[in-house]
């Protein structure tokens, strides 16, 4: 008689231990990631166990495939969805050449290829903030739980700025770039779809990454791994180098073109010195 009114138990409290065991599945990964600190060890003390140990080195190359396995399928659903607005992001991005019926195709592929160009650059944006999530759980174990909070909230600013980047390519640096381009000598220029869109999604993503340098250099001074002393110390350094980058991002060889894309990376470097700063300041406190 027990055993039959166990059994009767058991299955009346099977749905509810069901339940029970779906919740604390999923809340297993939040419970994780808001858990405890981890130990505080030195790098040199960290460098020496992964050398000792090489098992958990390869234990953490498998978690971050994994990572970047979803953040790959992520980005490959937003390119089928994306894809049926491909024409519309088309003709917002000939724009500044007057429009789609301005290019002429020369490759029978070279369609298809700007298509998927520029298919790739949007699922890219729009999956960016995912991409961010993806990474900030990687390096979650090894951070506190601090800086694990505040990387969730940095997270939607992670899209803010690189859609900021993309929108000072194409309202400021694109319209000069390409008026440049076009009239140089006054040569008839006939504008490829592969050619004009690969310079303007080029310069779009370098441009759009690089208006991420101030949350960067934000997160990495609050982790205290990049001082925003030695930021300041080497501005002279990170000018010169910010003239060569510009220099290659921007296709024509006019200094004007070059200015325009200088200028907004130096303001973001020393906008980063003053973020990185910030985040010392905060990190003293706390």
């Amino acid at each position: 008689m027990r055993a039959a009114f166990t059994a009767l138990w058991r299955g009346l409290t099977a749905p509810f231990r069901w339940v029970a065991r779906g919740l604390d599945r999923l809340t297993a990964g939040p419970r994780r990631f808001f858990g405890e600190d981890p130990e505080d060890s030195p790098l040199g003390e960290a460098v020496q166990k992964a050398v000792a140990r090489p098992d958990e080195v390869l234990a953490h190359l498998a978690a971050l495939r994994g990572h970047l396995l979803r953040a790959t399928l992520a980005m490959a659903l937003a390119a089928l969805i994306l894809f049926e607005f491909s024409g519309t992001l088309l003709d917002w991005l000939a724009a500044p050449v007057g429009g789609l019926e301005a290019l002429q195709a020369v490759d029978i592929t070279e369609p298809i290829g700007t298509v998927m160009r520029v298919t790739l650059l949007a699922s890219f944006a729009v999956t960016l903030p995912y991409i961010a999530l993806e990474l900030l759980l990687f390096v979650a174990p090894g951070i506190s739980r601090k800086a694990r909070i505040l990387g969730l909230l940095a997270i939607p600013l992670v899209f803010v700025l690189f859609a900021a980047g993309v929108t000072f390519t194409y309202y400021v640096l694109l319209p000069p770039a390409v008026n440049f381009l076009l009239n140089f000598m006054d040569i008839p220029t006939i504008v490829r779809p592969s050619s004009y869109i690969g310079f303007a999604t080029g310069l779009m993503f370098w441009v759009g990454l690089s208006f991420e340098f101030p949350l960067v250099s934000y997160t990495l001074a609050a982790m205290g791994l990049l001082p925003a002393r030695w930021l300041a110390q080497n501005w002279r350094i990170a000018v010169v180098l910010l003239a060569v980058l510009a220099a290659a991002i921007t296709p024509t060889v006019d200094p004007i073109n070059m200015m325009l894309v200088w200028i907004p990376l130096s303001l973001i470097y020393f906008l980063s010195v003053g973020t990185a700063a910030l985040a010392q300041r905060t990190r003293r406190r706390l």
